[in-house]
């Protein structure tokens, strides 16, 4: 492994079959690719695509149907006999070591780099530099993963799974976590790739689809529902096969005027993982019933902000309000009993505790409280009751609220934690890329709540780096620049050319 791979001129599967406990997952499902190709495979949140990918991977092994490399039948029984036949895969949630640095990261599964009991870093070091070189993907290679950012992660997972010797790339949602530049450069890098390898694309942003793949296949509730050329079909006609119904991104309309302010920082300034200033004097102010939209590069201080409203990190000067009661420097649990409310940016890992139940992650904030618990006993029926009660207001589809949150497909997850948060009746919400890797029908209905809390005269915060979104949602945009905010600017007057400017640093005359 680490070598060129085997070529592979065709890949197909034949009528994979899968079922988990209460879920179909897969129904007799079959795509091919050829040599060269880009497939698109679509569908909505539980739809079957990455379960169907962790089939082809080796990590789950199918009920029925066949995997087909070159004509010819394959049996995988784990990850390294995918890797070994040529085939890698890049999950939309990263399999990294926080901890280790990137090189060490490539080096775990890296077998010609082992040396006896000893690990050849140089080697390791050569490999992944002659990979970044070949294919445009710069990384640090000394660097300790946690210390990247997100769209930083996703390079290094790229060039791990390039190192082991890819020649088949399978990428979940690669473009979830990157901003609109590192996504188009990704595309036309992607483009230039396909001269060597052969890749299945799983996005939910329909006009990437178009950018890049050559045919798409459309699983909805497990079944392919559609096979065709993608160039024959728009973004919406997509959609539509998807979602099994017209798709209309709902738009902030609201004439009436906003409130007072809400939620008012002021000078605040705050380090980031690397002791460097990751806000450096920004100011911001949140009126009651108003979407305030943050726009900028990823890594320019949005998540320190969040973080810092939160009471999840401190800050070193500066104030900030909510409802005319100082928080910063606060702990969460006392943030959050003064009204506060939050999507977090990674809702596997601080949304949600993915071992729990859905009802049980539907109490997280809660279950110390009167409604839930009683002379340090939890009252299980009142639990069981707001489970079963916030299912069906906001859809969470699931066999049950018992099952473990963690199984649940991302669109899920995140109702779980938009239920959880918005059930509690905030007076500020701060969203954290609240729609990241969600398909059109749950970015949709998460659109619509956030809209529905405005109008309730909540103040939302909405962090993004998808500029549709926050130019459909917000009233006001502040552009944030290396820890600053540069301009705000009315919802209204935005256009991505204007936006795009200021997120680069260019200041409006």
């Amino acid at each position: 492994m680490g070598g060129e791979g085997a070529r592979i001129t065709s890949l197909g599967l034949e009528g994979i079959t899968k079922r988990f406990p209460g879920v179909l997952a897969c129904d007799g499902v079959s795509l091919d690719v050829g040599e060269g190709e880009v497939l698109a495979l679509v569908g909505e949140n539980g739809a079957g695509k990455t379960t169907l990918m962790n089939i082809l991977m080796g990590l789950y092994r199918p009920d029925e149907g066949r995997i087909l490399l070159n004509g010819v039948e394959q049996r995988f029984r784990s990850p390294s006999d995918a890797f070994a036949a040529g085939i890698g895969m890049v999950h939309q949630h990263f399999m990294l070591v926080p901890n280790l640095t990137v090189t060490e990261n490539v080096a775990l599964g890296m077998r010609s780099a082992h040396r006896g009991l000893r690990l050849d870093m140089k080697a390791v070091r050569r490999r992944i530099a002659e990979v970044s070189e070949r294919h445009g993907l710069p990384v640090q290679a000394e660097a300790y993963v946690w210390q990247l950012s997100v769209g930083e992660q996703q390079r290094v997972e790229l060039v791990k799974t390039l190192c082991l010797g890819a020649r088949f790339l399978i990428l979940d949602e690669p473009t979830s976590a990157l901003t609109p530049q590192e996504t188009d450069e990704l595309i036309a890098l992607l483009k230039h790739m396909t001269r060597e390898l052969s890749v299945i694309f799983i996005s939910h942003k329909l006009h990437e689809v178009k950018a890049l793949s050559d045919t798409v296949t459309i699983l909805r509730q497990g079944r392919v529902v559609f096979r065709g050329r993608t160039a024959d079909h728009s973004p919406a006609d997509l959609a539509a096969l998807m979602t099994g119904h017209e798709v209309v991104l709902p738009c902030n309309a609201c004439a009436d005027e906003c409130g007072k302010p809400l939620l008012v920082a002021r000078d605040l300034k705050v380090r980031g993982d690397r002791g460097h200033l990751a806000l450096d004097g920004l100011e911001l102010e949140l009126r009651s019933g108003e979407i305030l939209g943050l726009a900028g590069v990823s890594g320019n201080g949005q998540r320190e902000l969040a973080e810092a409203i939160n009471g999840l990190r401190r800050i070193e000067s500066g104030s900030i309000e909510l409802a005319g009661e100082a928080i910063a420097n606060l702990g969460p649990e006392e943030v959050i009993a003064k009204g506060m409310g939050y999507i977090p940016e990674d809702r596997n890992t601080e949304g949600i505790v993915p071992s729990f139940s859905i009802k049980e992650n539907l109490v997280l904030k809660d279950f110390g409280t009167p409604a839930f618990s009683r002379a340090s006993f939890l009252r299980l029926g009142a639990i069981d009751g707001n489970a079963e009660a916030l299912k069906e207001r906001f859809d969470i589809r699931c066999p049950s609220t018992k099952t473990a949150a963690g199984s649940l497909s991302g669109g899920n997850i995140q109702k779980v934690i938009l239920a959880r948060e918005l059930a509690r009746g905030p007076k500020a919400l701060v969203a954290v890329y609240p729609t990241r890797g969600l398909d059109m029908g749950a970015e949709e209905y998460i659109h619509n709540q956030l809209l529905a809390r405005r109008c309730e005269g909540v103040g939302i915060l909405l962090i993004s780096e998808e500029l549709e979104e926050i130019m459909n949602l917000s009233d006001r945009i502040a552009v944030i620049y290396k820890g600053r905010v540069l301009a705000v600017i009315p919802g209204k007057d935005a256009t991505k050319a204007r936006l795009g400017m200021l997120m680069a640093g260019v200041v409006d005359e």
